[in-house]
Order: structure tokens, then sequence, then C-alpha cells
């Protein structure tokens, strides 16, 4: 029986062992692809920073009248929820669409027709699986931003408001705050309101030349500042969902080491129980001879 309880741990520590060999290399690949996805999020602020401040110098000082910013009665409504396509995330998705799932309800209580734009295998699911209307996914982003899936993502939520398929936009997904904090944010994005521009005093002393004129500026800049917008919003969510996932590889690395070593402890003590078993049993036989 001892020895069959020795091979029995030698074999769950070879399984442990395998197992912690995937979480290490899935916690390497997680913060090879956190660094280039920091990097680029953070090489895009200074960029979207001053995009905004360009458009607060407009919108302060140009009287414009966009469609963009038209505030009407919500009858439908349209929630851009971004998630991962894969899981062993940790509690990153179950966060986002928890979220989600509460502001979905609540419109849908308050009698406003509401669907889900899901950007995200795990967030298209969950939203199918209980009967929601899901307008639109993607299920291939693979958590890589980029200007052309920023631009896809912000061209369809902007057509459905121009067309008034959706009187509202908003977007679910999680802030990167940190490598190990990463906050879930419910926010508008469709129409723009004014708070969302700068006002005119975060460019204080700063006043310029407008060639062709404002209005011209202002209607090639709005689709840049709005896409841009989108895009910043997918770079902080997959930020968010590497380092998560990191964080979480990293955590079930040191519980497999942890649990090896309880298990290593266990078998060394059942082999010195079966050999001090054995010797016993010698012993006892020599002394009947």
């Amino acid at each position: 029986m001892a020895g069959a309880g020795v091979k029995l741990l030698n074999k769950r520590i070879r399984s442990v062992k395998n197992t912690q060999q995937i979480t290490k290399a899935m916690k390497m690949v997680a913060a090879s692809k956190l660094q280039r996805s920091q990097g680029r999020m953070l090489a895009a602020r200074p960029y979207s920073r001053k995009l905004a401040e360009l458009m607060g110098q407009l919108a302060a000082k140009a009287d414009i009248e966009d469609p963009l910013f038209e505030k009407r009665p919500v009858e439908r409504r349209l929630f851009v929820v971004i998630t991962s396509d894969k899981g062993l995330c940790g509690s990153y998705n179950m966060n986002v669409i928890k979220m989600a799932h509460k502001a979905v309800d609540a419109s849908i209580e308050a009698g406003v027709e509401t669907s889900v734009y899901a950007v995200g295998k795990k967030g298209a699911a969950f939203f199918r699986k209980r009967g929601y209307t899901v307008w639109q996914s993607h299920e291939d982003f693979s958590g890589e931003a980029n200007s052309d899936r920023g631009r896809t993502v912000g061209d369809n939520a902007v057509e459905s408001f121009l067309g008034r398929t959706f009187d509202e936009v908003r977007v679910v997904y999680s802030q990167f705050v940190s490598t190990m904090t990463q906050r879930p944010a419910d926010l508008p994005l469709l129409p723009i309101a004014p708070e969302d521009t700068p006002d005119e005093d975060t460019a204080a002393g700063q006043d310029y030349i407008w060639e062709p004129s404002q209005e011209e500026m202002f209607a090639v800049l709005l689709p840049l500042y709005l896409r841009n917008r989108v895009f910043m919003t997918l770079s902080e969510a997959f930020t968010s969902e590497h380092a998560a996932r990191m964080t979480s590889m990293s955590a079930a690395t040191e519980n497999a080491g942890e649990l090896i070593s309880a298990l290593t402890m266990q078998r060394n003590r059942e082999r010195q129980a079966a050999i001090t078993s054995e010797l016993l049993d010698i012993v006892g036989g020599a002394n009947a001879l």
C-alpha cells in the first residue's frame, strides 16, 4: 500500500510540474505582450492629449454644430463591451462582464431597447448565451490594438449613431491603472458631451492660427478625435488584459511550486514510513528466529 501511495504521489508531482511549466511559459508570453502593448499605449498618449487640446480650443472658440454632439431622447442604446478572446487572466473578464451585465439590465428595465457590441469572445459568448441582442462582435483581435481596429470599431459606432440605429453609445472596458490594478469603467462614447473635450483653460496662453478655417479643421479633427478615443480605449483594455494574465499566471506558477514542495514532503514521509515498516518486519523476523 505504501509503495502504491509513493507511485501516486510521484505521478501527481510530475503532473503539477508539467502544469507549472505551462503557466511559467504563459507568464513570460503575457509579460512580453504587456511590455509591447503598454509601450504602444504610452507612445500614443502625447498625440491623444494634443488632439484633445486642439478639439477643446475649437469647441470653445468656434460656434460649430455637429451631428455627433446631438443629444436626443434615448430609445435605443448600444454598449460596446471589451473583453478578451482567451481566458486564464484572473478576474479580468468577469469584472468587465459583471459591470456590463448590470448596466445592460438597468437600461432594459428603464424601457430602452438595448444591444451589445462585443469586442472579444468572452463577452460575446456571455451575452449570446443569455439571450441578449448582440448587434456586432469582433472575436479575432487577440488582445492586439492598432489603428485599423480602432477605426473599424469607431466607424461602426459613428455610423450606428448618425444613422439613428442607436441614440446613445457607451463603452464598458477595463482601465489600466498599473500592472497589479485594472479598474472596470462604464463611460459615454456618443453623443460627444462638451465635458469630454478639455476646457480652454487647459491650453491657456496658447493661441492658434487656423488654416483654412476653424469649421473645416473641426470637421477634419472630430473623426480623428473619436477614432483616437476608441483606439486608446482598446489599448487600455488589452494592456489590462495582458497585465491581468501575467499576474494570474505568476500566482499560478508560485502556487504550483508550493504544491510540489508539499507533495514532495508527503512522498518522503510515505517512503520513510515504508522503510521503517520493512525494518521493523526484518527485526521482528530475526528475533523470532
